[in-house]
């Protein structure tokens, strides 16, 4: 032996001094010619051991034998070295069976009837353990040839054939398995019994190590009871599932599963073709019939095996235009990635983003939605489907050839990765060695393990690049002015296709798509570019329609304006951002329609931050100042209120603010508002009057306002007070204030391009018979004289918010005393309260609406968390000084830290009113008008859902949900707001924190 181990270092061989030693064992061989295949082989050190294991397993004769093929340059030592230097696992096989090294050696792939054969022969007619052992033994025969011709050659470009070879081989094990078991009963000729393969199996693209799933079908032989019948084919069903799946002496095959039948693993395991075919007409989802794209049978009676088929087929190529089927697609996709464990998404070759189910998912959705009317692609192999997908027009050649390169490259990664162990897994590995395995495997020799893994990621990203392109950028080809080599779909298959995708008015998208996209201007060619994915971003979302309309219209009011294309374009994540806003809330689109500048929000991430009350003051007196006339002043003030809405709403969309800084930004923006229109009020009735005002006035916020909780449909609940100028005429300054207030009310609520501000003073004493604004004077002399119960549970919330800041501060000093009474209210006041809260409850529901569904009032609402806090506060707010204060949750957190409420019924107050407040302001981003109620429409739940950024197609838990939060607080209600008296809840005064 000349051989050194510089050579081998050259040769690619990690640690060259042991194999050196290893290959110097080798006494009879030519060590010499051995160097070179070893080169070639995915792990050169492992090759040596293996073949020095084999070696001393051979007899003289073999082992002559194997020298002489070793020796000789060709395709026999080439698949010999090739299976040792890829497989641990086989070489382990072969040492323990040396004499199949001429099975290697011989290796090709052969027709399935030949593979029947070979393993029906090899078994013979053998019972028992025998027969178990001996299927073993010719299966794993079987696979070292596959696999020997798979890692001797191109393993990506041969992939479809070595993938079908290894499902052939397969289904040729389930037979023999099935054939087993029938010897084992005597009464086995009462059924006939078919074995359906699905998944990689039935498209016969299986890999080295996976689970073949199955469906089992059978129906009474000639003159057999049909009861009988299925008992006998559920025996041998369930033992052709053991014999292939049990450990004997000679290992295991793989797992057969079959869980994917009727019903799951609750169903029953056989059943006939009348069963399945009333089980699919009435009760499957969709994921059911894309999965029976699949279909084939490859065991027992195959004329059974076609009835089956026969049968179900009509229904898979009709599942497209199931009421649900976009919602029940998207299920299934949530439904595998939800499966992933969250330490192996980023190393997933088949689950993670860009993997192999995103091809598989792609095809078979295209191959729902147009095999429909297109039998041309009605095809099990996903290689199959794309190949057809291209050539009947559906997508893009290109994309067809990069898709095909795609997936043979991921499958062949994968098995080289499955091979060296023999261990089912479809995770990159995380070693240097196993990387450096599997990219030797695929050719490369430099850096392996970086090149595979290069590889790796950026087919990864092609896939999910492709993703985007197959399914919208073809749409654009019905409508626009695309290359040549782009998929030409017809009008029909374009409206097909975004039926499919969930667009409920697939014609008027077409309209749509065709409006941006015609033409050769500048804008024409970048929609082009841009539309494909946000399509698929519309799509995700819950309303696609009214995104894609929004958009339209947004883009036509803009028309050429530079910055907008090109911030959709260039700004990372503003469109993605834009479509998701527009395909969610018809609120924000609303707005953006009267006001389509204001889309420049989404493109600076900055932009989306909420503006705090000074900064809002500012640019609202901004605008109001350009405007001689007052009305027109306020117009400006709104217009800068709809840009600050719309700014906090797509905050708001897009994750960046919690319940809390939704409140606070709304509850900022509000009382903004009202500062500056009352300046502006002011403003004109001096100019009408020719002095200045003979008053000063406040603005007191009451309700949701006055506890900085406004939501989007919130009015601004307040309370007016004044405060003649010293030697003014009462009269006149009494006038001069309602007048002021007059035009806050009237220009803040009318109707108008903006949306308007409901100043609702019905708190105020006497509510809507007493006067709209007091003094301080006659505020005082009321509150002594009349004042009820529930107004000082009112003027718990009672929070200056704008106007002349000195004169709030004496309002809340007089007010004090009322709704933090030393010593609690009286239990005159307290039933007083709980009488009107019940008589709200029976009376302001609306006429057939349930009260458990209802946010505000409905049991374990808003109100009612409100008001047991608020009920709390009044008994013990002046011995306890952190309970004044005008929210609910943080009088709640006291509560619980002094012992008045348990943590528990706490908690359950808390998630209520939270989810409440979140599903209050989610009904009116989605709707885009206020809504008190949980929807009982599920594309309203759905939307709503969506909002609240839950997962698509959640809407159906959202009644549970809140319903169940209710049902809690409720409880909690009764116990405390109707039940003892709230001076009987004791507090400790030095609570443990």
């Amino acid at each position: 032996m000349s051989v050194s181990a510089a050579a081998l270092t050259r040769a690619g061989f990690l640690d060259p001094t042991r194999s050196l030693d290893l290959l110097g064992q080798l006494s009879e061989w030519d060590v010499d010619a051995l160097v070179a295949p070893l080169a070639e082989v995915a792990d050169p050190d492992g090759a040596a051991l293996g073949l020095v294991r084999l070696y001393e397993q051979l007899t003289p004769s073999d082992r002559a034998a194997l020298g002489q093929v070793l020796a000789d340059d060709g395709e026999p030592r080439r698949r010999v070295v090739g299976l040792i230097g890829a497989s641990v696992a086989l070489t382990d096989a072969l040492v323990r069976r040396p004499e199949q090294w001429r099975d290697v050696a011989e290796a090709s792939i052969d027709d399935e009837s030949t593979l029947r054969a070979a393993i029906s022969d090899e078994v013979g007619t053998s019972v028992g353990d025998e027969a178990r052992d001996l299927l073993r033994v010719a299966y794993r025969r079987q696979l070292m040839r596959i696999a020997a011709v798979d890692v001797s050659g191109d393993s990506i470009e041969q992939l479809p054939v070595v993938a079908q070879a290894l499902a052939e081989l397969a289904g040729a094990a389930l037979q023999t398995a099935l054939d087993i078991a029938a010897r084992e009963y005597n009464d086995s000729d009462k059924c006939r019994l078919t074995v359906i393969a699905m998944g990689k199996c039935g498209a016969r693209e299986l890999n080295y190590i996976s689970d073949v799933d199955v469906i089992f079908v059978a129906e009474p032989a000639d003159g057999a009871d049909e009861d009988e019948a299925l008992a006998v084919a559920t025996r041998l069903a369930t033992d052709l599932m053991r014999i292939c799946s049990a450990s004997t002496a000679e290992g295991s095959l793989w797992e057969v599963d079959a869980a994917l039948r009727p019903e799951g693993k609750q169903g029953p395991l056989v059943r006939t073709v009348a069963s399945h075919k009333q089980y699919y007409e009435r009760w499957a989802k969709t994921w059911e019939f894309q999965a029976l794209l699949k279909a084939r049978p490859v065991a027992g009676d195959f004329d059974l095996g076609q009835d089956y088929l026969d049968v179900i087929q009509p229904m898979v190529w009709q599942a497209a235009h199931r009421e649900n089927f976009v919602e029940d697609v998207q299920a299934m996709r949530r439904r595998v990635e939800q499966h992933v464990p969250a330490g192996e998404a980023a190393r997933q070759i088949k689950l993670g983003p860009g993997g192999l189910r995103d091809i598989e998912f792609s095809m078979q959705l295209l191959q729902l939605v147009h095999g429909r009317t297109d039998q041309r692609l009605r095809l099990r192999s996903t290689l199959a489907a794309i190949d057809a997908l291209s050539n009947r027009g559906y997508i893009g050649r290109t994309d067809a050839n990069k898709l095909d390169q795609a997936y043979r490259t991921l499958r062949a990664m994968e098995h080289r990765i499955q091979l060296a162990k023999m261990k089912r897994t479809h995770l990159m590995p995380t070693s240097d060695a196993d990387r450096r395995r599997v990219g030797r495997g695929l050719g490369f020799r430099a850096d392996a393990e970086t090149e595979i893994e290069k590889l790796w990621r950026s087919q990864s990203r092609e896939v999910r690049r492709l993703h985007e392109s197959i399914f919208y950028r073809p749409l654009l080809s019905a409508v626009a002015r695309l290359s040549d080599d782009d998929a030409r779909l017809s009008t029909e298959s374009a409206t097909d296709r975004l039926s499919a995708l969930g667009y409920r008015d697939a014609k008027g998208a077409i309209r749509h798509l065709e409006a941006l996209t015609s033409g050769v201007s500048r804008r024409a060619a970048i929609q082009r570019t841009l539309l494909p994915v946000m399509l698929q971003w519309f799509a995700e979302e819950a309303d696609p329609d009214l995104g894609l309309l929004t958009f339209r219209k947004i883009s036509e009011a803009l028309g050429t304006s530079p910055w907008y294309l090109r911030m959709l374009r260039d700004e990372g994540s503003a469109a993605e951002t834009l479509a998701r806003v527009l395909a969610t809330s018809r609120f924000v689109s609303g707005l953006l329609e009267r006001a389509p500048s204001a889309a420049a929000l989404v493109g600076d991430k900055d932009a989306l931050v909420p503006l705090g009350r000074d900064a809002i003051m500012t640019a609202m007196k901004s605008a109001a100042s350009r405007q001689d006339d007052e009305e027109k002043a306020v117009v400006g003030l709104r217009a800068t209120r709809r840009t600050e809405l719309i700014r906090i709403a797509i905050a708001d969309l897009s994750g960046d603010l919690d319940t809390d800084g939704v409140e606070e930004a709304l509850t900022a923006l509000t009382a903004a508002t009202l500062h500056v229109t009352l300046g502006i009020a002011v403003r004109a009735v001096e100019k009408e009057s020719g002095a200045r005002l003979l008053t000063r006035i406040a603005i007191i916020g009451m309700g949701r306002l006055g506890g900085r909780e406004c939501g989007y449909s919130s009015d601004a609940d307040v309370m007016f007070v004044h405060e003649p100028a010293q030697g003014a005429d009462p009269a006149k300054a009494q006038a001069q204030a309602e007048t002021v207030i007059g035009f806050i009310r009237k220009h803040l609520g009318s109707t108008g391009p903006d949306p308007g501000l409901e100043v609702d003073a019905s708190l105020r004493p006497e509510g809507k018979a007493g006067p709209l604004v007091r003094t301080l004077e006659s505020y005082a002399a009321y509150y002594d004289r009349w004042s009820e119960g529930w107004e000082a549970q009112a003027l718990l919330r009672a929070t200056p918010i704008a106007g002349d800041a000195e004169l709030g501060r004496r309002f809340t000093e007089l007010i004090d005393p009322l709704r933090y009474p030393e010593g609690g209210i009286s239990d005159k006041a307290v039933r007083q309260i709980r009488t009107l809260k019940a008589r709200m409850e029976a009376e302001r529901i609306p006429r057939g609406g349930d009260r458990k569904r209802h946010f505000k009032l409905g049991h374990g609402g808003l109100s009612d968390v409100e008001w047991t806090v608020q009920l709390l506060q009044l008994e013990h707010a002046a011995a306890i000084p952190q309970l004044r204060h005008p929210g609910t949750m943080t009088p709640l957190r006291v509560l619980a830290e002094h012992g008045l409420i348990n943590e528990d019924d706490a908690d359950h107050l808390r998630q209520s009113w939270t989810l409440a407040s979140q599903l209050r302001n989610a009904s009116v981003l989605w709707r885009g008008r206020p809504v008190d109620s949980l929807p009982s429409d599920l594309t309203d739940a759905n939307g709503i859902a969506r909002v609240m950024r839950w997962p698509v197609g959640s809407g159906g838990q959202l009644s549970e949900r809140y319903l169940r939060a209710a049902r809690k607080a409720r409880g909690v209600v009764e116990e405390i707001f109707y039940g003892e008296s709230p001076k009987d809840r004791h507090w400790d005064p030095n609570p443990t924190r």
